[in-house]
């Protein structure tokens, strides 16, 4: 009986997700054992050209892992969406756009300012930014359209499930892939998450909640928090109270506030949430001060949040109400 085929693809992201994977350890061997792998270009050579000589579902199961921020990335999404019977976004870059995304806070002509005009270099060609089309004396050479804006997997073609993370944690990896190798009945497909869990992380965290209040922010080299206790209620921006679930809160747990990599829960906005989660927390005004006095005294509190923007929508950007700002280039 011929094993069920199995593809990985790496679009834009780091790579964190690929290296996830080996991390569920000896269980990449039931991986081997099960699934034939028919494309995987980060651990052998296959081609582009391989899988268009599929035939339409070949591939049984698809995880497909970074945002689409060019040309080639939505190619291949459209390639593997028509190759595959079931695509999943695989980590936070395919499912929310991720880090990628936060190029949606500007534009392209902005980021190509700052990493060849304006960066600090003894090369005199700075000036001449990259092509889609250069012509050299050998031919032409084509290099993939840079997107104005970055997009999650399923903005661009329909996604049967996601596994959320930064990367996704090897035990819900793990879990996964068995459930697909044992042929244990996975929820219908629709784009549904799996493999995580349905609550805020501040759920299944183990810090001290004592509804402390606080009167500044801050960074978090500018604090040690003290063990064992929440460390929003410190002052540190933790978006555990904006995040899913499933990761087991171990960044809190260590002292590191959660970033919010596994996405917002279900139907909600991760950075509109968690503004509601500040609001809670922040001491300023009183019964006894006027409008005027207490509008002052909570601009001051706010003013100690550094890069609102990047802090709740760190991961979420791409896929959030706001999607991408409007940016006026000079001139215009």
């Amino acid at each position: 009986m011929a094993k069920p085929t199995f593809a990985m693809y790496w679009a834009a992201s780091c790579g964190g997700c690929e290296i996830s994977l080996l991390n569920i350890g000896e269980k990449i061997l039931d991986v081997d054992a099960a699934f034939q792998v028919v494309f995987w270009p980060c651990v052998a050579d296959f081609k582009y050209s391989d899988v268009e000589g599929y035939p339409d579902g070949y591939i049984d199961l698809c995880l497909f892992n970074g945002a689409i921020r060019n040309s080639e990335n939505e190619e291949l999404a459209h390639l593997l969406r028509r190759k595959s019977k079931t695509l999943v976004a695989f980590g936070s870059c395919a499912y929310e756009g991720c880090a990628p995304g936060l190029a949606n806070l500007t534009t392209n002509a902005a980021t190509m300012r700052t990493i060849y005009t304006d960066c600090l270099t003894t090369d005199e060609t700075r000036d001449r930014l990259p092509q889609p089309l250069s012509m050299v004396p050998e031919g032409e050479i084509r290099i993939p359209v840079l997107y104005e804006t970055v997009r999650a997997l399923d903005q661009v073609v329909p996604v049967d499930y996601i596994i959320p993370g930064c990367p996704p944690e090897a035990h819900q990896i793990a879990a996964v892939i068995q459930a697909v190798i044992s042929g244990v009945p996975l929820p219908a497909p629709g784009g549904k998450v799996i493999g995580a869990g349905t609550v805020a992380v501040c759920e299944e965290c183990p810090l001290a909640k004592n509804v402390k209040q606080i009167t500044r922010f801050y960074r978090p080299y500018e604090l040690v928090p003290e063990p064992g206790i929440c460390l929003l209620e410190q002052g540190l921006v933790c978006m555990g109270p904006a995040t899913r679930s499933g990761c087991g809160a171990l960044c809190p747990q260590v002292g590191m506030r959660c970033e919010g990599c596994y996405g917002p829960l279900d139907g909600q906005d991760q950075g509109a949430r968690m503004l509601s989660a500040i609001a809670s927390v922040v001491a300023a005004g009183g019964p006894d001060q006027d409008e005027a006095e207490q509008e002052h005294a909570i601009a001051a509190v706010m003013d100690t949040l550094a890069d609102p923007a990047g802090t709740f929508y760190r991961f979420s950007l791409a896929h959030s109400l706001l999607r991408r700002v409007r940016v006026a280039e000079p001139g215009t």
